[in-house]
């Protein structure tokens, strides 16, 4: 069963973040739950796309704050899916309801992720 669930966090994981999630030790008590439990079992359950789940993912990252979150759940985002116009009227949304300034920090965020893929 563990196996399996890292096998299936290993493959959302490669769709969305471009690659792997690979633990400094094979029992790191961080990356090894989250990868099988949050990846694995969460994020792979049916109801929701992978696509669907990054937008909420964004979303609730960028009203609490979680800017460096935010920017690495945002090259998944866009990984699978999400464009920039949906993300830019994301942002504008959630300036209502989590606070103009949280919207402004998001924003910013945004633009500094759009400007680095643009780059690459």
């Amino acid at each position: 069963m563990t196996q399996d669930r890292r096998a299936k966090g290993q493959e959302i994981a490669k769709q969305y973040f471009g690659r792997e999630i690979t633990p400094d030790k094979e029992d790191d008590p961080f990356f090894v739950p989250a990868l099988e439990h949050l990846f694995g079992e969460i994020w792979s359950r049916e109801g929701l796309s992978l696509r669907d789940r990054s937008l909420v993912t964004i979303a609730a990252l960028m009203v609490l704050g979680r800017e460096r979150e935010f920017g690495i759940h945002l090259h998944g985002a866009l990984n699978v899916g999400v464009t920039p116009k949906e993300i830019e009227e994301m942002v504008v949304h959630l300036a209502y309801y989590g606070g103009f300034p949280t919207a402004a920090s998001g924003r910013e965020t945004v633009k500094k992720v759009l400007e680095m893929r643009a780059g690459q």
